[in-house]
């Protein structure tokens, strides 16, 4: 562990290869030495997972426009997104579309040869008067499809990869970013990498609750970083619940399912969203949906007495379910054991998306205050970050949009930074890897450790679960908040004993641990100070929205005692002001 750290330069380092990194990579490619660091090899990364959709009105079904995709984004966000950047979300999804239909992506197509499209829940027509099929989609392969098309353009046009490299630390000199920190999982042993600018696309942090739809990847290892570094987060107490995780795991089955025209069934065999959402049904927005299955499961209508419910697909019939959701069957018959064209899906809520994350301005650069200072060199994009389009409930099929529209945007934002900052970068500090450094000491030490990190871990995701879930209060995030700081504690006693550099995942695993602890301090501190009920954020002792105290932003810090700040933006309010949700 004495071993110097290799150094290397590139113009711009983006962290993380998901949709969001693979298209900033690509657009700075364009101009500048442009490399990726990622965690697993990046076609693993977890857009891979993304199923059902990309939305975009483009039209191709019936008659679309963006101001309808824009109210529809603004009512599903509870008003608490961004309205400037909504509106930038929806009207580059046009364009964003066709560009990412002649890089490659292998659509599904309707029998003209256009794009095909498909209903979503929260994406309406007429300003939320009837269905409307928005979702431009690939089979239920949708991000499969998006992720290797990038990666391959990405891999034709020069962008360096540094797969299996895990980033610990963010270099900062005089309020510039420099670069990061990372370890190699593969060989060992800490690099550090030297840019002009450095971009965040490490994706979400579901990974904090024991029932999710996340890859085991998903531990908010770039909000950590950021934390750490001393910025805020922001609106970190909104997380989505997916109404459809396959029980009793998690793994996702797509709102495509439900688009398709899937049914909700309860122990009664009832479709019950017709008691919460009579209009939309199974189609109304993921927050309102998993309410209800919660709802009831808490009150005693899940099959058999269990806490889950049936995701029925059979009248849609045997052919129909193998062309447009043939990854659902395969996932149904693989976990489940069933075929899902003879028999229903057993679900349950999951935790599946995190609004809240890394601030930034709509150019994807990042801030540094409630007062949108911007930090020079540092962007992020993708679920990592916050630019707020999804407020405080994200719609279906929004998300593979954001990473690809802001992806894109952040891309040239980078290439643009760079031009009106030419010549080289700052020179490195003193000991530019001095956190990362004194982090592996401390793990690797020969002293007596702790508990295990897959003890604390457990720890936290159980009460994570049950403490700042679907349905909150203040008792339990005051008893969850108590916890987390504990197990914080408990961690510094953590030692790995596993010594060895090369594929240590215990080491990993430790490393992992310390970010999880570390931002799900700010969600539950965060959940506790919001005294309302606003789309994913759901106070059972603080029953309705309340827009006069608070329709703003959270901004969060985390010092080194684990004590955390808090500050308020305001919502930015351009065309729509709040108005009650009906669905």
């Amino acid at each position: 562990m004495a071993k110097a750290s290799e150094r290397h330069r590139h113009d711009v380092v983006v962290v993380g290869a998901g949709i969001a990194g693979l298209y900033a990579a690509l657009k700075a490619s364009e101009h500048y030495d442009t490399a990726v660091i990622s965690k697993v090899y990046p076609t693993r990364s977890h857009s891979g997972a993304a199923q059902g959709g990309c939305a975009g009105s483009l039209g191709n079904m019936q008659e679309d426009s963006w101001q309808w995709h824009l109210y529809d984004t603004v009512r599903g966000s509870d008003f608490l997104g961004d309205q400037d950047a909504q509106e930038i979300l929806v009207r580059e999804a046009v364009p964003v579309m066709y560009e990412m239909e002649h890089l490659g992506v292998p659509f599904s197509r309707t029998p003209e040869g256009k794009i095909a499209q498909r209903p979503f829940g929260g994406h309406y027509s007429d300003f939320g008067k009837g269905p409307i099929s928005r979702a431009c989609y690939a089979a239920d392969r949708t991000g499969h499809a998006q992720l290797h098309t990038l990666y391959e353009q990405c891999v034709k046009h020069g962008v360096r990869f540094y797969n299996e490299f895990y980033a610990v630390q963010l270099i900062m000199k005089d309020g510039t970013c420099l670069g990061v920190v990372a370890w190699d999982i593969t060989h060992g042993g800490l690099h550090i990498f030297h840019t002009k600018a450095t971009f965040f696309a490490t994706g979400g942090y579901g990974r904090a609750w024991r029932v999710t739809t996340n890859a085991h990847a998903n531990t908010g290892d770039g909000v950590s970083l950021i934390l750490r570094a001393g910025f805020p987060l922001e609106d970190m107490e909104f997380v989505q619940f997916h109404p459809t995780g396959i029980y009793p795991h998690g793994m996702l089955v797509s709102e495509a399912a439900r688009g398709e025209g899937g049914y909700l069934l309860n122990a009664e065999g009832k479709r019950f969203m017709e008691n919460y959402a009579p209009a939309k049904m199974e189609l109304a927005p993921r927050d309102v949906v998993s309410r209800a299955e919660q709802t009831e499961i808490d009150e005693g209508r899940g099959i058999d007495g269990k806490p889950f419910l049936h995701c029925d697909l059979r009248h849609l019939g045997a052919d129909r379910i193998r062309a447009v959701l043939p990854q659902i069957h395969e996932l149904a018959l693989k976990f489940c054991g069933i075929d899902c064209t003879k028999v229903p899906i057993p679900i349950q809520p999951s935790a599946h998306y995190s609004m809240g994350g890394i601030p930034t301005r709509v150019d994807t650069q990042v801030v540094s205050d409630e007062k949108a200072t911007p930090v020079p060199g540092l962007f992020a994009a993708g679920e990592c970050a916050c630019v707020s389009v999804h407020g405080a409930n994200r719609l279906g099929t929004n998300s593979t949009l954001e990473c690809a529209v802001y992806g894109r945007r952040g891309g040239l934002a980078v290439v643009d930074y760079l031009r009106k900052n030419p010549g080289e970068p700052l020179e490195l500090p003193d000991q530019p890897d001095a956190l990362a450094c004194e982090e592996m000491s401390r793990l690797f030490s020969k002293s007596n450790g702790g508990d295990s990190a897959a003890k604390l871990r457990e720890a936290l995701q159980d009460g994570m679960q049950k403490r700042c879930g679907i349905y909150r209060n203040e008792n339990d995030l005051q008893a969850q908040l108590t916890e987390v700081r504990s197990l914080r504690d408990q961690f510094q006693k953590l030692r790995v004993s596993d010594m060895t550099a090369k594929c240590n995942t215990e080491l990993i695993e430790a490393l992992e641990l310390g970010h999880l602890l570390d931002f799900s301090v700010t969600i539950v501190a965060g959940a506790l100070a919001r005294r309302e009920c606003r789309g994913a954020h759901w106070r059972k002792d603080r029953p309705g929205r309340n827009d006069k105290d608070w329709l703003k932003h959270t901004f969060s810090w985390l010092d080194q005692k684990g004590d955390i700040r808090l500050a308020y933006r305001p919502v930015t309010i351009t065309r729509h002001q709040p108005e009650e949700r009906k669905y």
